[in-house]
């Protein structure tokens, strides 16, 4: 399990070192795999000035600029983003310089289209930032020139990976994690607002019965979930983006990475359904032998061992283990059932 060290300090208050966690860590019972700089794949790029940008004459879409890196002399840059421009401050690399969201090191002494080009300016999607590749990254003005960019934009922070055993369901959340090492005597955990908060009607969607034959296996032991309606879906908030990629996840929308989100910071896995995907009845049942298109973009055949959510159409959910493509949440979703399940591990 990967976590950040802001993030484990929004439930622990402090003055620990990395290393001092780390070995406080494993003394707990939480073995350290590894503790690593969350900026180190970015640490070569650095802030730069267009000094100069203009059209390429042998191109209708890129730019031959001049570009002040701080090292003391302008460099040579075709660009095609549509926002490149005399006067943008953005994030170059220079030649030797891997880039990550291309996975490719840059060469030095590249011509293009006759036009010599000794670095690259940069999106945000080329940096792994986010899914933003429509032009390069615009910084503010006062943007120092020459600066390294994960120092200036914050990204250098510490991440953490734990082992963690199958007795220790408690640490698999940010929140567990900081509660253990508060005990241990490491800083103070955090006050955390839990309060319910009340429904504001009744759910479209019903109670889900239990369809059990006697003497079948039942997977479940809780099953929860709560009706939101009138969400706005879409890209999530670039910090809750830049939290996932930290620990290695893909953002994908705003709603899955919430139910991300809580899961990892509090040990809690959600699934959200696209609650107008729903057909009649929703159910628990064990399965009856279907095929289920699951949310990897595989087919699994289902047997009766098998605990699923289902409507009239069929499995909606494998229970405990994955979504299913016909129910799952995408940027058109505007109303969601947001399930929260306990599930029985042996089964």
């Amino acid at each position: 399990m990967k976590f950040t060290l802001d993030w484990l300090k929004e439930h622990l208050e402090t003055t620990a070192t990395p290393e001092e966690i780390g070995k406080a860590l494993t003394m707990i019972g939480l073995e350290v795999e590894g503790i690593e700089s969350q900026g180190k794949a970015l640490e070569k790029f650095v802030v730069a000035h267009v000094v100069e940008a203009k059209p390429h004459p042998n191109s209708d879409h890129l730019n031959i600029c001049k570009v002040d890196a701080g090292t003391g002399e302008l460099i040579d840059v075709v660009c095609g983003a549509p926002n490149c421009r005399t006067g943008l401050k953005s994030v170059f690399a220079a030649p030797g310089t891997y880039i990550p969201g291309k996975d490719f090191e840059l060469k030095g002494g590249v011509v293009i289209r006759g036009a010599p080009s000794n670095g690259m300016l940069c999106s945000a999607a080329e940096l792994e930032l986010s899914n933003d590749h429509d032009g390069i990254i615009e910084l503010p003005e006062d943007a120092p020139i020459g600066a390294k960019y994960v120092d200036y934009a914050g990204i250098n922070g510490v991440v953490f990976d734990i082992s963690i055993t199958p007795n220790r369901g408690d640490a698999t959340g940010v929140y567990g994690v900081a509660r253990d090492l508060a005990a241990f005597g490491l800083g103070t955990l955090k006050k955390t607002d839990f309060s319910p908060i009340p429904s504001k009607g009744p759910s479209p969607i019903p109670p889900v019965p239990h369809q059990f034959a006697d003497g079948a296996p039942k997977a479940i032991r809780k099953f929860a979930a709560r009706y939101i309606k009138g969400v706005k879906n879409g890209p999530s908030p670039e910090w809750l983006q830049q939290r996932l990629k930290a620990v290695g996840l893909r953002p994908i929308n705003t709603i899955v990475d919430i139910t991300n989100l809580v899961s990892l910071g509090w040990g809690r896995p959600l699934h959200a359904y696209d609650a107008d995907k729903v057909e009649g009845q929703m159910v628990l049942r064990n399965a009856r032998g279907e095929e289920f298109d699951a949310l990897d973009n595989k087919v699994y055949t289902l047997d009766e061992t098998m605990t699923v959510i289902a409507d009239d159409k069929g499995p909606l959910c494998l229970g405990g283990i994955m979504g299913g493509i016909r129910s799952g949440v995408t940027e058109e979703t505007t109303n969601v059932l947001m399930e929260s399940a306990s599930w029985d591990p042996d089964l």
